[in-house]
Protein backbone atom coordinates (compact mmCIF):
# COMPACT_ATOMS: atom_id res chain seq x y z
CA UNK A 1 0.00 0.00 0.00
CA UNK A 2 1.24 3.70 -1.08
CA UNK A 3 1.71 6.38 2.08
CA UNK A 4 0.12 9.03 -0.10
CA UNK A 5 -3.33 7.66 -1.70
CA UNK A 6 -5.63 11.28 -2.02
CA UNK A 7 -5.84 14.74 -3.51
CA UNK A 8 -6.87 17.12 -0.83
CA UNK A 9 -10.05 19.03 -1.15
CA UNK A 10 -8.25 21.82 -2.73
CA UNK A 11 -6.33 20.01 -5.68
CA UNK A 12 -9.83 18.09 -6.41
CA UNK A 13 -12.08 21.61 -6.42
CA UNK A 14 -9.05 22.85 -8.91
CA UNK A 15 -8.76 20.40 -11.37
CA UNK A 16 -12.92 19.90 -12.05
CA UNK A 17 -12.92 23.87 -11.93
CA UNK A 18 -10.56 24.57 -14.26
CA UNK A 19 -11.05 21.34 -16.18
CA UNK A 20 -14.78 22.83 -17.09
CA UNK A 21 -13.32 26.05 -17.81
CA UNK A 22 -11.04 24.76 -19.98
CA UNK A 23 -14.02 22.74 -21.91
CA UNK A 24 -15.87 25.94 -22.00
CA UNK A 25 -13.44 27.79 -23.16
CA UNK A 26 -12.43 25.36 -26.20
CA UNK A 27 -16.34 25.21 -27.22
CA UNK A 28 -16.48 28.51 -27.32
CA UNK A 29 -13.37 29.54 -29.11
CA UNK A 30 -14.32 26.71 -31.81
CA UNK A 31 -17.89 27.79 -31.78
CA UNK A 32 -17.01 31.84 -32.59
CA UNK A 33 -14.24 30.78 -35.16
CA UNK A 34 -17.16 29.65 -37.64
CA UNK A 35 -19.68 33.11 -36.86
CA UNK A 36 -19.38 36.33 -39.30
CA UNK A 37 -18.30 39.53 -37.94
CA UNK A 38 -21.21 40.97 -35.73
CA UNK A 39 -21.56 42.35 -32.46
CA UNK A 40 -22.60 38.58 -30.83
CA UNK A 41 -19.27 37.69 -32.36
CA UNK A 42 -17.38 40.71 -30.70
CA UNK A 43 -18.84 39.57 -27.45
CA UNK A 44 -17.53 36.40 -27.71
CA UNK A 45 -14.55 37.06 -28.17
CA UNK A 46 -14.66 39.35 -25.47
CA UNK A 47 -15.76 36.47 -23.18
CA UNK A 48 -13.60 34.31 -24.32
CA UNK A 49 -10.52 36.73 -23.37
CA UNK A 50 -12.11 36.94 -19.71
CA UNK A 51 -12.39 32.80 -19.65
CA UNK A 52 -8.59 32.38 -20.57
CA UNK A 53 -7.42 34.96 -18.46
CA UNK A 54 -9.33 33.62 -15.77
CA UNK A 55 -7.87 30.14 -16.16
CA UNK A 56 -4.42 31.41 -16.65
CA UNK A 57 -4.84 32.87 -13.19
CA UNK A 58 -6.50 29.52 -12.12
CA UNK A 59 -3.70 27.52 -13.24
CA UNK A 60 -0.85 29.40 -11.54
CA UNK A 61 -2.93 28.50 -8.67
CA UNK A 62 -3.26 25.23 -9.04
CA UNK A 63 0.29 24.68 -10.02
CA UNK A 64 1.81 26.78 -7.29
CA UNK A 65 -0.53 23.69 -5.34
CA UNK A 66 0.45 21.02 -7.06
CA UNK A 67 4.08 21.92 -6.71
CA UNK A 68 3.33 22.53 -2.82
CA UNK A 69 1.41 19.58 -2.73
CA UNK A 70 2.35 16.15 -4.09
CA UNK A 71 0.46 14.23 -6.24
CA UNK A 72 -0.49 10.42 -4.74
CA UNK A 73 1.62 8.01 -5.85
CA UNK A 74 0.61 6.00 -8.53
CA UNK A 75 -0.78 1.92 -8.21
CA UNK A 76 2.10 -0.26 -7.20
CA UNK A 77 0.79 -1.96 -10.42
CA UNK A 78 1.63 0.34 -13.48
CA UNK A 79 5.30 -0.24 -14.60
CA UNK A 80 7.62 2.48 -15.66
CA UNK A 81 6.39 3.42 -19.22
CA UNK A 82 3.12 4.18 -17.47
CA UNK A 83 4.43 5.94 -14.75
CA UNK A 84 6.75 8.20 -17.18
CA UNK A 85 3.76 8.80 -18.95
CA UNK A 86 1.20 10.02 -16.93
CA UNK A 87 3.89 12.19 -15.24
CA UNK A 88 4.40 13.35 -18.59
CA UNK A 89 0.98 13.87 -19.69
CA UNK A 90 0.38 15.77 -16.32
CA UNK A 91 3.13 18.06 -17.29
CA UNK A 92 2.46 18.61 -20.48
CA UNK A 93 -1.11 19.63 -19.55
CA UNK A 94 0.13 21.99 -17.05
CA UNK A 95 1.96 23.92 -19.85
CA UNK A 96 -0.49 24.15 -21.74
CA UNK A 97 -2.91 25.54 -19.49
CA UNK A 98 -0.77 28.10 -19.13
CA UNK A 99 0.83 28.02 -22.56
CA UNK A 100 -2.59 28.52 -24.29
CA UNK A 101 -4.00 31.76 -22.81
CA UNK A 102 -0.65 33.38 -23.02
CA UNK A 103 -0.15 32.70 -26.66
CA UNK A 104 -4.05 34.11 -26.64
CA UNK A 105 -2.73 37.56 -24.60
CA UNK A 106 0.01 38.08 -26.79
CA UNK A 107 -2.18 37.50 -29.95
CA UNK A 108 -4.39 39.73 -29.03
CA UNK A 109 -1.48 42.21 -28.02
CA UNK A 110 -0.28 41.64 -31.87
CA UNK A 111 -3.43 42.41 -33.40
CA UNK A 112 -3.94 45.35 -31.54
CA UNK A 113 -6.98 44.13 -29.54
CA UNK A 114 -7.32 44.45 -26.14
CA UNK A 115 -7.63 42.26 -23.62
CA UNK A 116 -10.01 44.12 -20.71
CA UNK A 117 -10.62 41.27 -17.55
CA UNK A 118 -14.34 40.99 -17.29
CA UNK A 119 -14.80 44.21 -18.79
CA UNK A 120 -13.44 45.93 -16.01
CA UNK A 121 -9.53 45.93 -15.73
CA UNK A 122 -7.52 46.77 -18.99
CA UNK A 123 -4.46 43.84 -19.19
CA UNK A 124 -1.21 45.85 -20.65
CA UNK A 125 -0.11 44.60 -24.16
CA UNK A 126 3.01 41.98 -24.35
CA UNK A 127 3.70 43.07 -27.39
CA UNK A 128 3.74 46.21 -29.78
CA UNK A 129 1.01 45.64 -32.70
CA UNK A 130 2.49 43.72 -35.02
CA UNK A 131 -0.29 41.94 -37.90
CA UNK A 132 2.90 39.39 -39.06
CA UNK A 133 3.31 38.58 -35.73
CA UNK A 134 -0.53 38.40 -34.72
CA UNK A 135 -0.81 35.75 -37.84
CA UNK A 136 2.13 33.62 -36.35
CA UNK A 137 0.57 33.38 -32.88
CA UNK A 138 -3.24 32.90 -34.28
CA UNK A 139 -1.54 29.74 -35.40
CA UNK A 140 0.08 29.02 -32.64
CA UNK A 141 -2.69 29.77 -30.64
CA UNK A 142 -4.54 27.25 -32.82
CA UNK A 143 -2.09 24.73 -32.63
CA UNK A 144 -1.83 24.66 -28.99
CA UNK A 145 -5.50 24.19 -28.58
CA UNK A 146 -5.63 21.49 -30.65
CA UNK A 147 -3.06 19.66 -28.83
CA UNK A 148 -4.73 20.51 -25.64
CA UNK A 149 -7.54 18.71 -27.19
CA UNK A 150 -5.59 15.72 -27.74
CA UNK A 151 -4.10 15.45 -24.49
CA UNK A 152 -7.39 15.77 -22.63
CA UNK A 153 -8.76 12.96 -24.62
CA UNK A 154 -5.54 10.65 -23.37
CA UNK A 155 -6.09 12.09 -20.29
CA UNK A 156 -10.01 11.40 -19.98
CA UNK A 157 -9.16 7.61 -21.74
CA UNK A 158 -6.66 6.95 -19.89
CA UNK A 159 -8.66 7.10 -16.06
CA UNK A 160 -11.54 5.90 -17.38
CA UNK A 161 -8.87 2.49 -18.29
CA UNK A 162 -7.82 2.41 -14.87
CA UNK A 163 -11.51 2.54 -13.41
CA UNK A 164 -13.05 0.67 -15.72
CA UNK A 165 -10.22 -2.03 -16.80
CA UNK A 166 -7.67 -1.98 -14.42
CA UNK A 167 -10.41 -1.47 -12.02
CA UNK A 168 -7.85 0.50 -9.88
CA UNK A 169 -8.77 3.81 -7.64
CA UNK A 170 -6.77 6.47 -9.98
CA UNK A 171 -10.20 8.13 -10.86
CA UNK A 172 -12.48 7.87 -7.85
CA UNK A 173 -9.71 9.65 -5.99
CA UNK A 174 -9.89 12.52 -7.96
CA UNK A 175 -13.62 12.50 -7.91
CA UNK A 176 -15.61 15.25 -5.92
CA UNK A 177 -18.42 14.53 -3.74
CA UNK A 178 -16.50 10.61 -2.97
CA UNK A 179 -16.32 9.41 0.20
CA UNK A 180 -12.32 7.79 0.15
CA UNK A 181 -10.97 4.81 3.00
Amino acid sequence: MTKNQHYTKTAIFLHWLVGLGIIGTLAMGLYMEGLPLSPSKLQLYSWHKWAGMSLLVLAIVRLAWRLSHPAPDLPETMGPISRLAAHAGHWVLYVLMIAIPLSGWLMSSAQGFPVVWFGVLPLPDLVAKNAELGAVLKDAHVLLNYTLIAVLIGHIGAALQHHFIKKDNVLIRMLPLIKRA
